[in-house]
């Protein structure tokens, strides 16, 4: 009997009888030997592992089933592909070595290697078992659990195979597959099957010259190209014009094949033949395929078109980019820039913003539906860079092409609904109302405007246009959703920005109702004041200022703070200054002044009460500061006092600025140690600075600490008057801005207010004082004084007036009150005249009867004189009338200058 190779031909034996000699695999001749066997087998023609036997004998007509051994050496090639290698590298097909032979009785006669490797048994062991020994259980059709040789279950596919002996013995051929082995097989196969016939990828297969060996059957042509003949050439080769960078792919490839490393997910963007306007975008991945010994052969491309998903995330970005650079501010027109700016380039080519008047103004929005008269004022413009299209309208301007009957603004913010057109539908819009502007449209190539109402707490902003002509594609409906989310976003900040401007407008006029807008002109001193809300309150705060006005050419200065911010410091203060400055027309010294306030205070909290665990309301008048002084430039006497309040600062003429050592007092409201006053005697040119808490306290320091840098932030700054004629244009404006620079680098967390005041002494000149007799006689002298005084100061126009005027006083004095009397008469800003006696006893103005011979004096003065009224003092009173100059004379004596 002649020995074949594997698969080699069929030697016939006789009728219905043929032998297939093939040489034994190593593992099945190290157990039976190498040997020639006859094998009949009985059933149908199937395919018999060459492994099972020596020669297989084939109970038909060899020549007559011509197929047999075409299978057999087709299922041969079919184990060498390694489609069927499972993910251990070991082939897990049929012709495999596990296997064992019964015979008719079940008894093992046979043992391949296989089946040692799976139970652990080896054939000498098992000889003469029977097969049942080794079965644990059976689980299903064609699968059992056997026992390994350590105890343990194995779970298996069972084959089963009758065979007949030459010697006519029945015998079984039961071949045996690992049940993981079976799975991954089945799983290699489907997994294969996927990636190359079912997976939506684009996969590639290149070799190590960048050619390619292969693809899948995922539609390719969505990358543009697909044909039978790509096998071999690059993609450089095969691929459309601008597809991508070839020369990056190749690149990356290269870099692959060398670090062996994979790039996973690499972003790629190109240009598709049936699109060439609108870039795609695709997610790479590129994988080294390596040989069984570790040699990398080839490269796998898969590619995923995630255009979609980029357009997306590029629209999240825009989204997010609109909520951090819309409303940095609270401006309605820095507002409306910012959204279109936004907008422009990364989704329109030109954009502007129409925002009714009363939103731009701080108004209140419109509520209700919209009308045709109602007008858009333009608010913001945008377009690319070298875009042809030019804004038509002027920020602030009206836009004529949003009013009208039919107009498609008035439409859109009506309905509330965005509007998209065509160019075309555009100029047929644009052309019954404005043909000039259609043309334009015609002109700069619109193709696509999209226009988005804006509306937020249920009543219109306005409306935002977008618009593009110069990239091919118009806005999809998904453009729209992203513009209504943009706008919608913009309008809540327009509408912040819109309130604001209206709170702060209220704001700033409730403050400049309840402060000083101009400092009275006097001739005792040069004032400046500043004031600076603390920062994040609305402009309204509890600090306060004043200049008052006093009797004899004197001032009052007074700063304050009433504790809290907002509405309710702000209306505390008020009230405050309005009590300051009516008790200081008492003409009451420093201290008394502050212990009326304190009874005032408590009179506020009796009224309004407190809570029994916070104690005073926020805004409450209980814990206010004050410092009151009162200057005199006749006798340069300043009197100060101050409840709670830091103390002033001053820079005399040519000394170092220092803190006034004050008494100190308690904050008006608290009741305690009574006021007291300081008196100082001042310079002409001396410097003299009030405040708050708010210019020396700071997060970073002590108030004891900004106290102390408070007269070095006064020195080095010019703080003497300028010489010459014009030495009211003071350098003050500029010492205060500097002192506030040096003590607040940053915005104050604390109400701030300062009032920085020149002092002057009243020129000799300019007043005069005469000591008068209590005589009736003296009444004709005193007029006779005052009328050669108006004579030396050229006011001969004021000598009837004054006549009477100081003949009604002395005379009131010669009758009611008490030596010593005196007349005294002040140049200052107004004619003042005063006459001063020894008795403390209070005139007043009445009504007499036709009948009196007397009681008509104060009236009389009060006729004449523009002001008048009477001030206490240690020795008596002092009555005193205030009369306008001539017109013009003020002027003419300023420019004259001193003297």
């Amino acid at each position: 009997m002649s020995r074949y190779a594997r698969d080699g031909p069929i030697e016939e034996l006789g009728p219905n009888r043929c032998r297939l000699v093939v040489l034994a695999r190593p593992g099945l001749a190290a157990t039976l030997g190498r040997f020639d066997i006859d094998i009949e087998v009985v059933g149908p023609a199937e395919r018999v592992p060459t492994h099972a036997a020596q020669a297989v004998t084939q109970s038909d007509n060899c020549s007559g089933r011509a197929g047999v051994v075409p299978q057999i050496r087709k299922w041969g090639a079919a184990m060498h592909d390694p489609v069927f290698h499972d993910a251990s590298g070991v082939l897990s097909d049929a012709d495999d070595d596990t296997y064992a032979l019964l015979d008719a009785r079940g008894v093992v006669i046979g043992w391949g290697p296989g089946a040692e490797r799976l139970l652990g048994y080896t054939a000498r062991e098992v000889h003469g078992w029977r097969g049942s020994e080794l079965l644990v259980r059976r689980t299903e059709l064609g699968h059992a659990v056997l026992r390994h040789r350590s105890g343990r279950g194995v779970e298996v596919a069972l084959h089963a195979r009758p065979m007949v002996s030459t010697a006519g013995d029945r015998q079984w051929l039961i071949q045996a597959t690992d049940t993981d082995a079976t799975r991954r097989h089945e799983l290699s196969e489907a997994l294969i099957r996927g990636l190359f016939t079912e997976s939506p990828f684009l996969i590639d297969i290149f070799d190590t010259q960048l050619r390619f060996i292969a693809q899948n059957d995922a539609l390719r042509r969505g990358a543009g190209f697909a044909n039978d003949e790509f096998v071999g050439r690059t993609m450089s080769e095969v691929a459309p014009p601008d597809l991508l960078d070839m020369a990056a792919l190749e690149a990356r490839q290269r870099h692959v094949l060398e670090t062996g490393e994979a790039l996973v997910q690499t972003e790629v963007r190109g240009l598709l033949r049936g699109d060439p306007d609108r870039q795609h975008v695709w997610s790479e991945t590129i994988l080294p395929l390596r040989s069984s010994s570790g040699e990398l052969i080839a490269l796998a491309h898969a590619v995923a078109d995630v255009t979609e998903r980029a357009r997306a995330r590029e629209r999240l970005a825009l989204i997010n980019d609109a909520s951090s650079r819309i409303g940095t501010t609270l401006d309605v027109l820095h507002t409306a820039q910012e959204l279109v700016d936004v907008a422009v380039p990364e989704f329109a080519d030109h954009a502007y913003v129409n925002l009714p008047a009363q939103v731009l103004g701080g108004g209140e929005p419109l509520v209700g539906p919209v009308g045709e008269a109602d007008t858009l004022l333009r608010a913001a413009t945008s377009s690319a860079p070298g875009n042809p299209v030019k804004a038509a309208v002027a920020t602030g301007e009206p836009d004529p092409f949003t009013t009208g009957p039919g107009s498609l603004f008035t439409r859109a913010m009506a309905s509330g609904e965005p509007l998209l057109l065509t160019g075309e539908e555009l100029i047929a819009e644009l052309t019954p109302v404005d043909p000039r502007q259609a043309e334009r449209v015609r002109a700069y190539g619109v193709h696509s405007w999209l226009l988005v109402p804006m509306s937020a707490r249920g009543a219109v902003l306005g409306a935002a246009v977008f618009v593009r002509h110069a990239r091919a594609h118009g806005f999809e409906p998904d453009d729209v959703l992203l513009a209504e989310e943009i706008a919608a976003r913009a309008a809540v900040c327009i509408d912040n920005a819109s309130r604001y401007t209206r709170e702060r407008t209220a704001a700033l006029a409730l403050r400049r109702s309840l402060l000083p807008q101009r400092l009275p002109v006097l001739g005792a001193l040069e004032a400046v004041t500043r004031y600076l809300p603390a920062h994040g309150h609305a402009e309204l705060g509890g600090a306060w200022y004043d200049v008052i006005p006093l009797s004899g050419a004197r001032v009052a200065l007074v700063v304050g703070d009433a504790q809290g911010y907002g509405l309710n410091a702000a209306v505390t203060m008020g009230r405050l200054r309005t009590a300051v400055r009516t008790l200081a027309d008492l003409d009451l010294s420093p201290d008394e002044l502050l212990s009326y306030m304190d009874d005032q205070i408590h009179r506020f909290v009796d009224e309004h009460g407190q809570d029994e665990l916070s104690g005073p309301r926020p805004g409450g008048a209980a814990g206010t500061t004050c410092v009151y002084a009162v200057f005199d430039p006749i006798s340069r006497q300043c009197a100060v006092a101050c409840a709670g309040h830091p103390p002033p600062v001053l820079a005399p003429v040519g000394g170092e600025p220092a803190i006034v050592a004050l008494p100190a007092g308690p904050p008006l409201g608290f009741g305690g140690s009574p006021f007291e006053s300081a008196e100082l005697t001042l310079d002409d040119g001396d410097v003299l600075v009030l405040y708050t808490h708010g210019l020396v306290a700071a997060p970073d320091r002590s108030v004891d600490l900004g106290l102390e840098r408070i007269p070095e932030a006064l020195s080095g700054i010019p703080l003497a008057a300028p010489s010459g004629p014009g030495r009211r244009g003071n350098g003050l404006d500029e010492a205060c801005d500097a002192v506030i620079g040096r003590l607040l680098p940053v915005l104050p967390q604390d109400d701030v207010a300062v009032l920085m005041v020149r002092l002057h002494e009243l020129d000799a000149g300019h007043h005069v004082t005469w000591d008068l007799p209590a005589e009736p006689e003296v009444v004709g002298r005193a007029r006779t004084l005052a009328t050669r005084q108006l004579a030396v100061w050229g006011l001969e126009e004021l000598e009837f007036t004054t006549e009477l005027v100081v003949s009604e006083m002395v005379t009131n004095a010669i009758r009611y009150g008490s030596p010593p009397i005196q007349l005294r008469m002040i140049r200052d800003r107004e004619l003042i005249c005063e006459v001063s006696d020894g008795s403390s006893t209070s005139p007043h103005v009445r009504r007499a009867e036709e009948t009196d011979e007397g009681g008509r004096g104060l009236f009389m003065v009060a006729q004449l004189a523009q002001l008048w009224g009477t001030r206490y003092h240690a020795r008596g009173k002092i009555i005193w009338t205030e009369q306008p100059f001539p017109e013009g004379f003020l002027e003419e004596a300023d420019a004259a200058g001193p003297g």
